[in-house]
Parts: structure tokens; C-alpha cells; sequence
């Protein structure tokens, strides 16, 4: 792969002769053409006289290097992506000029044209080490600086960074000869900004282009007025106005809240959100100007999940102002500190201060339901990661990391109880402002206002893997009352950890008047080591009893027999939200792992997606429908109950309120369950496409326009150029992408292995593009045409991860991995290549052994079911 790594150990070793105070001015001229810039980069910095260290860069070519007032020959010092720093004296002084490139993977300075109006936007994206493919820096986080950006860019254009506009300066432009341009209209401005606070590299940015804007103030706790601006492309302006005050109104609510909740105002001089094109994460907490993937400026119809996403995301990177800006992890095992609490408090702000009020019941189905997937794998990790280099770094990025974190802080308030815990989170805050921090140093602060003792609190649920399972256990008296009630604690052989939790235990009936089940009752206790019993005997007995109300910890869960069948008929008729998540992610946790059988998962499913109202639920009980469906049912009946569940949801859809949020859920799901041959799918699509199927209320915009293009393509009753002619219609940014999708989703041997020379040897793609290419490739549901790919994947992979960059490593391995075909084939293969590349980066093996024990399960749970013999009840 390349690129430089950095190890912990050369950081630390850094880290010991770079000495404060580290300042940079970074000048930047983005005129030089479409693509490469120059990068000038000046750094002051002390250090142990004698000694020497290195700067990260990745360039196409070094043109100068001064160290402390004498050229250098580049050739000399700039290899491997270093600038070798030789004889350092006390105070040093070292400019580097370089020809970067820019990118169109996300990566570094990214460069995309809109197809639209052909506008040119830049912005930068730095975490992890990305800052070294803009300008020479000591690329680490515990290497604080001050920044001085320049930039230099076309006179149309608007440049942000992280610190409000110093002064902006008209100027002719100068070729790369040094003669003066000749024509007026390739005059510059040179954009100067205000130094930045003390602050890590990777949280630097630059953006730049004829981004559209919007502006306002927020007047902060502190007294001070805080300028914020919103911006995306030209192309989106119209669509994103409608938002605007929206998302203003949402990012000014956090701002209020995170200043009440941690008594700490914002620290920055301004607050900008830049929706930009073709990123590759949700956004990024640039101090002072985040960036934002722009699909989420919504150009056609959204689901609530999407739609309440966005605002969590928002007041995610908000809370980053904080934790991982204000004060940030000194090296990646922290990542935690930055990515939990913003996870944790983003979820809090939403259900407390918007109007999204069942955030916890969304974080519950979507993120939480992320963590458990990847805490039960091989390659889990303790929340507090064991990071030896850069690239562990990358793939940590996960949900444990975050949803796991965010999960088990919202057990650590329930310990030592919400003030204690925003008190402690307080001192944490104020003592590290502006530096570096680990866990030992928060833990110092909330023991300290707690009063407990969080040493082993911390040992067995940050620092050890893995995820226990806590099962009910019930027994009634002769007068049906409980005789006793107890919770039984277990973990897996491979991390035999046994946790302790603060938890509820809560007791459902039907309410007979509203015919809703409701809850009746609530104790919560302390539970730890292997049995605790519960505080009920003499209670009445209720219909279903739930461990780990309101979702308190983070544990799996099995309910004793009664409950377990009550949950099973009635999930649909609990009135509570949160409930209703916890309940089913328990169901879908026991289908996977083969303790319930997929049919009853299936119909429990269906029957909830006839009433559930809260929208990532929905979309998560849809996402895990059609694994269920795909993967886990008995082979031999898989097409039958494939059908079935089509049909039930395409009824669903005709019967749910016109323009709701379920119709339009219910609609796009059902165009997943195409197959080759089935006409009566083909035929209803077809209808939808051309009006001559109606459902009130569900509009036929852009974006569901491409939904039923894909789906005929994945059934093969669209021609290629009737996708052409569709992105005709409206040649977008995101037109292209989808109809990249549509190619490489058709259901032929021919497009499958057009979709994979692309994926692999068409450096012309975004990353955007290219994402799309491989989701179509493997989004086909036929083990004949994924069965070839299987020997080829495992022979490219070592290739992938050598000649990619990380992101397009990493959406290679995972998109085109081809989770269709047999999955004994794809375990043999999979292991074989494992066994045969034990000495591979452990990044690399971490993505294929995670693939590969995906298809473990879904071998062993299609087995189980096969075993069953039942079948789904009309």
C-alpha cells in the first residue's frame, strides 16, 4: 500500500525530540492546474540539539528543502515519503517546496468536477495521516501546532480553512514558467487566514471552490459572537436552501446544550459545515469547519432514518469540538475518547434538545446492532484498541470503536450516575484544553467526582474484548406469582470476561383497554459475576419480562421460554419504542447465531414492519429481513420464502398511509428481492417506472427513478442503453454513480466481469464511483455468478492492499468480496489464504478474516435451518 506507515514506537521516538512550540505557515497554490498543486510548508519547531528526526510528506516531486537557512538537495533527504532531518539544532527552521497531487479517492486535497455545470471543488480530508499528502508536517496527533494557511486559488472561487479570513488579495496569475498570464480572466486571489489555536495536523482542512453559501451568528456562552456559514455545491443550492435554517437551528441547539451539559462554551473562533462531494466517511470534525458528505443534502425523497441520521451526524462532529479537538487521544488506542463520547453525547443531544425524541431507540437498531455484529467476530478489539501503527489505526474505525464506546459510556453514567459523570467530564475538559489526554487521565477525573473506583471498571470493559450474554431465568409459586427471578451472566470461551452492569429489569402486559403491551413494572440493581438475583418474589408473574430496560448496558440477551414465545407473537403490539429495539436486536442476534429459526425470525419481522413507526428500526428490521432471506433460510427453500417475502412486502406498501415513511421503505425494499427470470417482478417494476402502477403518495423522484433502474438491471430487463439514456436525462454527480450501479448490478457474466476490471484497473473512478461499481458487482443474489469470483478475490487481495490506497483497499476487499457464492467455498479459500499469508500487514488480514467468518456464519446458520425443515406460514 502506499504511503508511509508510522509506528507507535517511531512516533514516540518523535515525539521525544520535536519540542514546543511547533508552528507551521502552509502556503498553497491551487492554480498550477487539475492535477497537481504547490505545497510550501514552513516549520519552526525546537528540538534536542544534534539529533535527527522527519517530516511526513507524500508528493509527487520535493523542489526545495531549506533546513535552517542551507539548501538541501531533496534527493538527498525526501525518500519513502520522509524528509530526513539530519543535526538539529536547539531552534529549527525547515521549508519544504512540493508538487502534491490531488485526489479523487477522498484522500488528502480531493479534487471533483461537476458534471452538471462543470464547477471544480476541492476539500481536504486528513484523518488518520492524510495531512502529509498536502503539505510537509509531523503527521501525529500529539504534535501539536499553531498554522498559518495561505492559499492561492481562482478568483471565482471561496476558500475556507479552519480560523475565520485574515485578508484576501487580489493578483495576477503566474504560470508555472514564472511569465504573467495574458488573460484577464486567470486573475487569483490569495486567501490569508488567522493562526489556529494549538491544534493536531489531522484536524487541519482546506476547502475550496465555487461552493454556494449561507450565513449566520450564534451567540455564544461565553459572550462571544460565533460567525457559521453552511456551503455545498452549486448544483444542490435549491435543494439545500430548504434546509438551511433547519440544520442551523440543529447545530445552535448543540451548541446550547454541550455548553449546559459540560459547562464548557465552545472554544473556537467560528463554526462552519461544508457539504462536499464523493467522501468517503459521514463527515469529519475539522476544527472550525466540518465537512460533510453531501448526500445529505436531500434532493429527493429520504427516510426518517436518513433524515434523523443527518442530525446526529451533525451534533456528532459538534461534539468532536470538544472531544477530540479541544482536548485529543495522544495516539490512536484513545481514538476512543474522540469517536465513543461523540457517539454517546450526539445521541443524547438528539433525544434531549430536537425533536427526534427515540434517538436511543435509533442508536439501539442502527449502531448498537453494528456493535454487536463486530464484537462477535475473531478480530474484535477492547474498546481502548491496541494500536501499533497507522494502519491498525485505519480499520479501527468501527463499530466497536464507536457504538460499542458510545454503548458501554452510556452504562458508565448509569454506574456512577449522570451529574457525577458531566461533573468529572467538566475537570477532564478544562485540565486538558488545548493538549493531548488518555483514559488514565479521565478515569482520574471521574473517580474523583464520583467516588468509585473505575480501575477495574475500566479493565473489563475497556481494555478487555468481547460481549456477554445475560439470559433470564424464571420459576412460578403455586399462586403464579414469581417464586424466583434470576439473571445468569456468561462470555465467550475467547474472552471469559464477566462484567459488571447497572441494568433494569422491566415487566410487560397487554393493556387490555388500548390492546398495546405496555410496561407494568421496573426494578433496576447492580448485576454482577455469573447469577444475580432479581428482588421479585411474590410479583405478579407479567407476560414478558426484559433484562436491560431502557438499555441500560451493553450485553446480549435470551429470555426464558414464555417470554421468548410472547415477544415472538406480540413484538408488534409493544408500545415503546426502545423496547421494541431491544427486543428485536435480541431476535436477531439469537437467528444469528442459530438459536431461533429463521422463518420465526422472518414472520416476527413482517409482523413488525406492519406497524413499527420508528424509522431506523424499520430500515434495520428491512436490512436484516433480507440477509435472513439470502443467507440464512434452508437453500432448497430459499426462492419460495424469497417470493413470500416480496409479495408481503409489496402489500405492506400498496396498504401503508400514502407519502409515509413505511410506503416508501416498504417499496425500496422490495426491489431487492428481484431474480433473474421473475417476470412478475420485472413486469410490477417496469409499471412503477412508467406510471402505470400508482401508489398514492409515493413520488417518483430522481433517486427512486434509479432505484427501479437498478432493479431491472439486477433482473436483467433493461438494456444498457436504457441506463445511458437515463443518466441522460440529468448527467449528475450522483446520476453517474448510480448508473456505475445499475452496469455492474445486471445479472450476466459479461457484466459481472466488466464490474470487476473496473473496480480493479480503472483509476478514472472516484471513490464514489468506484464504491458503486463494487456494490453492484457483489449485490447480485446468484451463487452461479458468484461462484467464479471466489479463487480470484483471495488472488487479488494481497495485490489490492499493496497497489490502493487505504480507502480504496479497504472498498475493495469489503465491496467485491463475493458473499453470493457457496460459503463453504469461500471458508476453504479463505482460510487457505489466511494460513498462507500469516506474515500479511494485520489490517489486511483483519478485512479478510472478518469477511470470511461472515460466511462461516452464514454456512453454520443456513445448516442449522436446513436441519429444521420448516417453512414460512402464509
Amino acid at each position: 500500500m502506499p504511503g508511509a506507515n508510522l509506528t507507535r514506537v517511531e512516533a514516540q521516538e518523535r515525539k521525544s525530540i520535536v519540542q514546543y512550540p511547533i508552528h507551521y505557515a502552509v502556503d498553497l497554490d491551487l492554480t498550477q492546474g487539475d492535477r497537481t498543486f504547490v505545497s510550501t510548508s514552513t516549520i519552526e519547531f525546537d528540538a534536542k540539539p544534534g539529533e535527527s528526526t522527519f517530516l511526513d510528506l507524500i508528493a509527487d516531486e520535493v523542489t526545495k528543502v531549506v533546513v535552517n537557512g542551507a539548501d538541501v538537495d531533496p534527493n538527498e533527504v525526501f525518500d519513502d515519503d520522509h524528509i530526513q532531518l539530519n543535526d538539529l539544532a536547539e531552534h529549527n527552521t525547515v521549508t519544504v517546496t512540493a508538487l502534491c497531487r490531488y485526489s479523487t479517492t477522498g484522500e488528502g486535497l480531493h479534487r471533483s468536477v461537476d458534471p452538471s455545470d462543470g464547477n471544480v471543488y476541492l476539500y481536504s480530508q486528513f484523518e488518520v495521516p492524510d495531512a502529509r499528502r498536502v503539505y510537509a508536517v509531523f503527521d501525529q496527533p500529539d504534535l501539536k501546532a499553531v498554522f498559518d494557511f495561505t492559499v492561492t486559488a481562482p478568483q471565482s472561487w471561496i476558500v475556507t480553512s479552519n480560523m475565520p479570513v485574515a485578508a484576501v488579495e487580489d493578483l495576477d496569475r503566474m504560470t508555472m514558467d514564472g511569465t504573467l498570464a495574458d488573460k484577464p480572466s486567470e486573475t487569483t486571489k490569495r486567501w490569508t487566514f488567522e493562526p489556529t489555536p494549538t491544534m493536531s495536523s489531522y484536524l487541519t482542512a482546506i476547502c475550496a471552490g465555487p461552493y454556494a453559501a449561507w450565513h449566520t451568528t450564534y451567540e455564544n456562552e461565553d459572550g462571544r459572537t460565533i460567525p457559521m456559514a453552511q456551503y455545498c455545491r452549486q448544483a444542490l443550492a435549491k435543494d439545500f436552501a430548504k434546509d438551511v435554517d433547519y440544520l442551523f437551528d440543529i447545530t445552535k441547539k448543540g451548541f446550547a446544550f454541550y455548553a449546559k451539559t459540560w459547562g464548557v462554551p465552545y472554544p473556537y473562533a467560528k463554526y462552519d459545515q461544508i457539504y462536499v462531494p464523493e467522501y468517503n466517511a459521514g463527515a469529519m470534525e475539522n476544527i472550525g469547519m466540518v465537512t460533510i458528505r453531501d448526500s445529505y443534502v436531500f434532493s429527493s425523497k429520504v427516510t426518517d432514518a436518513l433524515a434523523e441520521r443527518r442530525v446526529v451526524t451533525v451534533l456528532h462532529e459538534l461534539a468532536h469540538m470538544w472531544f477530540g479537538d479541544y482536548v485529543t487521544m495522544k495516539w490512536w488506542n484513545d481514538l476512543w475518547l474522540n469517536e465513543s463520547f461523540a457517539e454517546f453525547t450526539s445521541t443524547l443531544a438528539t433525544a434531549e434538545a430536537t425533536d427526534w425524541k427515540d434517538a436511543w431507540a435509533t442508536f439501539c437498531s442502527g449502531e448498537k446492532s453494528w456493535a454487536l455484529n463486530q464484537d462477535q467476530l475473531s478480530t474484535t478489539h477492547p474498546i481502548v484498541a491496541p494500536i501499533n501503527d497507522l494502519n491498525d489505526t485505519y480499520v479501527n474505525f468501527d463499530g466497536i470503536t464507536y457504538a460499542k464506546g458510545a454503548s458501554v459510556l452510556k452504562q458508565l453514567v448509569a454506574y456512577v450516575g449522570r451529574d457525577r459523570f458531566f461533573e468529572g467530564i467538566n475537570h477532564y475538559l478544562n485540565r486538558h484544553a488545548y493538549s493531548n489526554a488518555t483514559l488514565n487521565d479521565l478515569l482520574a477525573e471521574l473517580e474523583e467526582t464520583s467516588g468509585r473506583d473505575l480501575k477495574t471498571w475500566s479493565e473489563k470493559w475497556l481494555e478487555e474484548s468481547g460481549i456477554n450474554t445475560i439470559t433470564t431465568d424464571v420459576t412460578s409459586a403455586d399462586d403464579g406469582t414469581i417464586a424466583t427471578l434470576t439473571l445468569t451472566q456468561s462470555a465467550p470461551e475467547a474472552h471469559p470476561v464477566l462484567r459488571p452492569h447497572r441494568l433494569a429489569v422491566g415487566f410487560y402486559n397487554e393493556d387490555t383497554a388500548s390492546g398495546k403491551v405496555v410496561r407494568t413494572g421496573r426494578i433496576e440493581l447492580d448485576v454482577d459475576g455469573e447469577t444475580t438475583a432479581v428482588p421479585a418474589q411474590g410479583k405478579p408473574k407479567p407476560a414478558f419480562i426484559l433484562a436491560n430496560d431502557d438499555d441500560l448496558t451493553y450485553t446480549k440477551l435470551r429470555f426464558d421460554d414464555d417470554s421468548l414465545a410472547f415477544a415472538l407473537a406480540n413484538l408488534h403490539r409493544f408500545d415503546d419504542a426502545l423496547t421494541r429495539a431491544v427486543v428485536w436486536l435480541a431476535l436477531w442476534d439469537m437467528t444469528r447465531d442459530a438459536e431461533l429459526a429463521a422463518t420465526d425470525f422472518i414472520d416476527t419481522t413482517l409482523k413488525l414492519l406492519s406497524t413499527e413507526t420508528e424509522s431506523t428500526t424499520f430500515r434495520y428490521a428491512l436490512a436484516t429481513l433480507s440477509t435472513t432471506v439470502w443467507h440464512y433460510t434452508d437453500p432448497a427453500k430459499r426462492a419460495d420464502i424469497a417470493r413470500h417475502v416480496a409479495e408481503q412486502l409489496l402489500t405492506l406498501a400498496k396498504n401503508a398511509p400514502a407519502g409515509s415513511d413505511m410506503q416508501f421503505q416498504l417499496a425500496s425494499a422490495y426491489l431487492s428481492y428481484g431474480v433473474e427470470g421473475d417476470s412478475a417482478f420485472a413486469d410490477t417494476v417496469r409499471s412503477l417506472l412508467d406510471g402505470s402502477l400508482v401508489l398514492e403518495g409515493l413520488e417518483l423522484d430522481n433517486n427512486f427513478r434509479w432505484s427501479l433502474v437498478r432493479a431491472l438491471a439486477s433482473v436483467n430487463a433493461i438494456k444498457e442503453a436504457d441506463i445511458d439514456a437515463e443518466l441522460k436525462r440529468r448527467d449528475t454527480t450522483e446520476n453517474r454513480e448510480f448508473a456505475y450501479g445499475a452496469r455492474a448490478v445486471r445479472a450476466t457474466a459479461d457484466a459481472k466481469r466488466w464490474a470487476w476490471d473496473q473496480a480493479l484497473h480503472n483509476d478514472a473512478l472516484t471513490n464514489s464511483q468506484l464504491e458503486e461499481v463494487a456494490r453492484g458487482f457483489a449485490g447480485t443474489p446468484s451463487q452461479a455468478l458468484a461462484d467464479p469470483y471466489v479463487d480470484e478475490y483471495f488472488e487479488q487481495a494481497e495485490w489490492i492492499w499493496k497497489n490502493k490506497s487505504f480507502h480504496m483497499a479497504e472498498a475493495l476487499l469489503e465491496g467485491l468480496y463475493p458473499g453470493y457464492a457457496d460459503p463453504a467455498k469461500l471458508v476453504e479459500a479463505g482460510n487457505a489464504w489466511l494460513d498462507a499469508h500469516q506474515d500479511a500487514d494485520n489490517a489486511l488480514k483483519r478485512i479478510v478474516r472478518g469477511n470470511v467468518e461472515a460466511s462461516e456464519r452464514t454456512r453454520d446458520v443456513a445448516e442449522f435451518n436446513m436441519k429444521l425443515g420448516e417453512t414460512v406460514e402464509d
